[in-house]
């Protein structure tokens, strides 16, 4: 049976990877620190004798034996990577480090998690793997952009030096259930407001755009990276359909029968104005596109945090 293991295996995304590789019949290991991540989101995992959690910090080294190891731990709200940005750049740097070392040492396929935030304020759309980005090295999102840019170098380095089995993916904007409700990303964000019938907060004039995946798009997209044997990436997982923001709010006011009210407010440093992928290349090498449209994905992450606010409202 392949070993797989997954850090930041409790986060959003890391538990829609984990429960998809257990479907798979892998065997799986779970490794987070919780900061962001919860045991909530792995629940129904952990009777699964092929599951298991391991509560560690990547910054700090750890051994283990795996065939595959997808690295996905890093804060990655503003919200969370903002509010101690020393850890984040630690945990991006030194964390890929020590999973580096270990893949050379155990001779186990990475892929790391990258992020659309290496591109920064794109002067370049839609963005493509080729681009260099746009990146503010000493601005409030830096922690998490330079980090995650210095994780590509120390990927790229390995590959080159000691032939590590390396796979970097870039991922851009991704939502659906398990999302935290704090995590401060605009579609939660949205759809938690619209569902409390309060004001919706956009930044800026709501002109600025995204894009945006459903979970499950890029996981499939990820497990397809990691079986790809000649190529190791970089490589945009996104959805190319684009959005202005306030007509994400405008949708989610709409499907969640809301009486909310759109409210303005500055918009933050570095926020990028637009952010598209070019998934050209996903296209060629791994046959990937995604395949749920936004007004399906946000139906479904609608009804998640509609019974999560109810449970809280039970409890309480």
């Amino acid at each position: 049976m392949i070993k797989a293991a997954v850090t930041g295996g409790a986060g959003f995304i890391g538990s829609h990877l984990c429960k998809e590789l257990l479907r798979q019949n892998f065997k799986v290991l779970c490794i987070d620190n919780l900061y962001t991540g919860s045991k909530e989101n792995i629940e129904d995992l952990l009777p699964n004798p092929n599951f298991e959690f391991i509560k560690h910090d990547i910054v700090e080294p750890i051994m283990f034996q795996a065939d595959q190891i997808y690295n996905l731990a890093c804060p990655a709200s503003p919200v969370h990577y903002q509010s101690n940005p020393v850890q984040t750049m630690k945990c991006s740097v030194l964390g890929i480090l020590n999973l580096l070392t270990l893949a050379k040492k155990t001779n186990a396929k990475i892929l790391h998690a990258s992020t659309s935030e290496v591109y920064g304020d794109p002067l370049e759309h839609p963005q493509k793997e080729s681009y260099w980005g746009h990146v503010n090295p000493l601005g409030i999102r830096a922690c998490y952009d330079e980090g995650k840019r210095a994780a590509e170098c120390l990927c790229m380095d390995f590959y080159r030096e000691y032939n590590v089995q390396v796979k970097i993916v870039r991922i851009f904007n991704t939502y659906g259930p398990k999302m935290a409700i704090n995590d401060g990303r605009v579609i939660s964000n949205f759809l938690i407001q619209a569902l409390k019938n309060e004001p919706i907060t956009i930044y800026g004039d709501g002109s600025q755009t995204r894009s945006f995946q459903y979970i499950s798009d890029l996981v499939e997209g990820m497990t397809k990276m990691m079986n790809q044997d000649d190529f190791p990436g970089p490589i945009n997982l996104g959805n190319p359909g684009e959005y202005a923001i306030k007509e994400l709010a405008e949708k989610a006011i709409e499907i969640c029968g809301s009486k909310s009210k759109i409210i303005y407010k500055e918009l933050p440093q570095d926020d990028p104005k637009k952010r598209r992928p070019d998934i050209s290349l996903a296209r060629e090498k791994l046959e990937w596109f995604p395949k749920i449209p936004l007004d399906e994905g946000l139906l479904k992450t609608r009804d998640y945090f509609k019974e999560k606010l109810r449970k809280e409202i039970t409890k309480n």
